[in-house]
């Protein structure tokens, strides 16, 4: 019995000397690959070393991630669930970033490597956990005048208690009029995340805004408001869209340096008080190139160029009410085209046989001529109406058309001119030649677009629609 019981364990021990364990894969938070994610970039967001999320993920090629791919971020002990990414709108504040998503705030600082308020501002990227049990805080509630957290409980079918406990308040006494507050639910309040009363809601379009972009700027008010306020240094324009929202459009500078800058929404109510809110907004990069380039001389002239700049910028400041288009725009001249010279790219002029020298960046894009057969036909491309048409120094023969709100699109350099002041054109209606006029090196339409008096890149505005 004795040996049968030692052959016994005999087996057994070999068994286990036998069996060896599948390594475990190593456990986290999950992050889901997002189309143009790049797996050095997801390292460095998530502050792990690129050899970490290799070999928790088990990929030996780094660029073989896909996007829906699941990866778990090591590193991150006491966090789990899914990892996501929020872009910060207008109105949002840390304390109501924290209230609605339920995550604690010194795991959303380390999350984020947030050390100061002033990293907290529109257009930057929040990595938020959620867990798929996780109940969505999207009920909005504002305390009014007077109205005790009881009263505002019952108005949300809830208790003190859960509101005081989600929102981290002291206790039932601890909410402020004005404060924003979040319950589960949908949103039901009258005011976004820390806007002031006359402020339904507001957000800005395709945020991070960059260097040359369109900022668009949507707001929705109580009745009977008036909407002005700034972007960077520019008075934004408000016009009404047809289900009462008002929209502001505003070019970003191609030469703005990238950082943070204010965006200022101030409301004028019919009693004629005022309510304003200020937040920084992210302009981001364009990326844009340096080239230099040989003109004549006489075009870099400031007498000459100063007061043609002057005459430009006096046409397209005025921001008319119509909004004339309704759509992307389109290409402005015949297929096949080719772009010579492309919007943003810095420029560094030098007089010809001169020591003239003059800075800038290209503020539009240049068509040429892809071969003898291609017509050298200009299109309107979108309708507006005709406020310029004349030779110009440094532009050429030009032509300018209003398209409402605040957009314009500059045509330089033509051949001719098929078109008068006050002449209304519609989308492909033929308005010049390409020409080799004023400053150039050779034939092409220089096409440039202009929002609320900045320049912006014309190939954004032929890919979306704005507003």
């Amino acid at each position: 019995m004795r040996k049968r019981a030692i052959l016994i364990l005999l087996l057994i021990s070999i068994a286990l000397l036998s069996f060896t364990p599948a390594s475990a894969q190593e456990s986290g938070p999950i992050y889901i690959v997002q189309s143009g994610d790049i797996l050095s970039i997801i390292a460095e967001r998530f502050n792990v070393s690129l050899t970490e999320l290799m070999e928790a993920n088990n990929i030996s090629d780094p660029n073989a991630i896909y996007e829906g791919q699941q990866l778990i971020i090591p590193g991150l002990e006491g966090i789990s669930g899914v990892l996501q990414t929020e872009v910060i709108n207008f109105g949002d504040s840390f304390v109501g970033l924290m209230r609605r998503t339920q995550v604690p705030e010194l795991l959303f600082r380390r999350l984020n490597r947030i050390i100061s308020p002033s990293q907290f501002y529109v257009g930057k990227d929040m990595i938020i956990p959620t867990e798929d049990d996780g109940q969505d805080m999207n009920a909005r509630l504002s305390p009014r005048a007077g109205e005790s957290l009881f009263e505002m409980a019952v108005r949300q079918n809830t208790d003190t208690w859960t509101l005081s406990a989600i929102n981290s308040l002291n206790g039932s006494w601890d909410g402020l009029p004005g404060d924003t507050l979040f319950a589960p639910g949908e949103n039901s309040a009258a005011t976004t995340s820390g806007l002031p009363s006359a402020f339904l809601s507001a957000e800005i379009r395709d945020l991070p805004i960059i260097q040359g972009g369109t900022g668009v700027i949507k707001v929705k008010t109580i009745p009977g408001v008036t909407l002005g306020g700034i972007l960077v240094d520019h008075q934004l324009h408000f016009f009404a869209l047809e289900d009462g929202t008002q929209v502001a459009l505003q070019g970003v500078h191609a030469l703005l340096d990238p950082g943070v800058y204010p965006l200022r929404l101030d409301a004028t109510l019919p009693d004629g008080t005022k309510q304003s809110f200020e937040q920084m907004v992210l302009i981001g990069s364009g990326y844009y190139d340096d080239i230099s380039i040989s003109v004549p001389s006489e075009t870099l002239d400031p007498t000459v160029t100063e007061p043609e700049n002057q005459q430009i910028i006096s046409i397209i400041s005025t921001a008319t009410p119509t909004r004339n288009w309704q759509a992307e725009f389109s290409i402005p001249v015949a297929l096949p085209y080719c772009i010579k010279d492309w919007f943003g790219i810095r420029r560094t002029y030098l007089g010809q046989g001169t020591d003239i020298k003059l800075n800038g960046f290209h503020s539009g894009v240049d068509y040429g001529i892809c071969s003898e057969s291609n017509p050298y036909d200009i299109y309107a491309p979108a309708p507006g109406t005709i406020v310029f048409s004349g030779r110009l120094t440094v532009r050429g023969n030009a032509t300018i058309l209003d398209h409402g709100w605040g957009v314009y699109s500059g045509f330089w350099h033509q051949e001719e001119s098929y078109v008068t002041v006050g002449q209304s054109v519609q989308a492909g209606d033929l308005i010049g030649k390409i020409g080799g006029t004023g400053r150039v090196t050779g034939p092409h339409l220089h096409w440039e677009i202009w929002v609320n008096g900045v320049q912006v890149d014309p190939l954004d505005w032929l890919d979306q629609t704005y507003p």
